[in-house]
């Protein structure tokens, strides 16, 4: 007889979601993802009640760990794999503090062991896309009907620029974009999907090539379209003909956009990289030309995500004007860079140290 999942843990689970769900004021989509994240710990322990965990073989970080990607037969993305040991954390800490009597053998140590396996990445290992990447997708020929592709040329180049997240992207309408102001107005009320709903004016690395791709995209829709379409607008065929569509875009954008990446990169014999590799690439680009602490808080406000704890600690928030100020300032020139000073310590680390500690930065960045 095939085991089922324990009817009470999935009430405890569908409890807390719906208490974090309140007080973070989730959007719908947020709490699908939770969802998500939650039915690995239920498909983990099944039948097992969550107050015997402790109990459960492998250990749910091992079991995580061993999860295939539901879109191949690779493993879960890493930073996949942490948020839904995070989520099962953040379960058993507040399940602990509403059952105590029942949670009591579940230890605050027990919980707080629930972290990811720490896995040694390759030095070689590739993880975000490159200058010289998103470079060669803009300088391919694309021909003038084929707009779907070209619009994908464009997205390329604006993700790179922007660091925007794919659903802000996606749902990014014109009148919301300023490419020659080099600004971006990323305003739920303008209807563009941000995490948690957040807002704020960002603003585009200054890479002119880049800039150039993006803008000539820009000004054919708004030849073609009303400011309310979105910059990334679908593409209707009419007998073997493409043409910008009028209708309202579907609710998978995120999706279609990456399937739409896959064949831009294969085009330019390029290895495939997700539109939140884009993100982490623009991270990178932006730390190797940061040079004081007030650039890394500026590229974290740009990113709209302040993870950058130092700096946070060190630097009040800084005003969208001192932002744009220094988003700029970045590209002055590299003699300028590197004359500026560096945080304490920077100069005593090895260069594979540097390396690496640049990507888990970039990483935390793009998160």
């Amino acid at each position: 007889m095939q085991a089922l999942v324990d009817r009470t843990n999935y009430q405890l689970v569908k409890d807390y979601l719906r208490s974090i769900g309140g007080a973070r004021m989730l959007e719908e989509s947020s709490v699908r993802r939770y969802w998500f994240y939650s039915r690995h710990l239920l498909l983990w322990a099944m039948e097992t009640p969550l107050h015997k965990a402790d109990r459960i073989k492998p250990h749910f970080p091992a079991y995580v760990s061993s999860l295939p990607s539901p879109r191949s037969e690779a493993e879960l993305a890493a930073e996949t794999q942490k948020k839904i040991i995070e989520l099962a954390r953040g379960f058993f800490t507040w399940v602990r503090s509403n059952r105590p009597q029942e949670y009591r053998r579940l230890s605050p140590e027990w919980i707080a062991a629930l972290r990811p396996p720490r896995k040694r990445a390759s030095r070689n290992e590739h993880v975000f896309v490159t200058p010289d990447e998103v470079l060669q997708i803009a300088r391919l020929k694309i021909p003038a009907d084929d707009l779907a592709t070209r619009r994908d040329q464009a997205a390329a180049a604006m993700l790179f620029l922007s660091g925007m997240r794919a659903g802000a992207f996606t749902t990014l309408p014109l009148e919301a974009v300023d490419i020659e102001d080099m600004r971006i107005r990323q305003w739920p009320e303008l209807g563009v999907h941000t995490k948690n709903g957040k807002k704020a004016t960002t603003f585009l690395f200054q890479i002119p090539e880049l800039v150039d791709g993006a803008l000539e995209w820009d000004r054919f829709v708004r030849s073609e379209l009303s400011a309310k379409a979105r910059w990334y607008v679908p593409i209707d065929q009419h007998w073997g003909l493409q043409v910008l569509s009028k209708g309202s875009p579907g609710a998978n954008r995120g999706l279609a956009l990456d399937k739409r990446l896959r064949l831009l990169f294969a085009r330019a014999g390029l290895p495939y990289r997700s539109a939140h590799k884009f993100r982490h690439g623009h991270a990178v680009y932006g730390l190797l030309r940061a040079g004081t602490m007030a650039d890394y808080k500026a590229l974290s406000e740009n990113m709209m995500h302040a993870d950058i704890r130092t700096t946070d600690d060190t630097y009040a928030m800084l005003s969208s004007e001192e932002v744009r100020k220094r988003i700029a300032g970045l590209f002055s020139t590299t003699d300028q860079a590197s004359q500026k000073t560096q945080p304490e310590g920077l100069g005593k680390m090895s260069n594979e140290q540097l390396s690496q500690m640049l990507v888990e930065v970039a990483r935390r960045l793009a998160g």
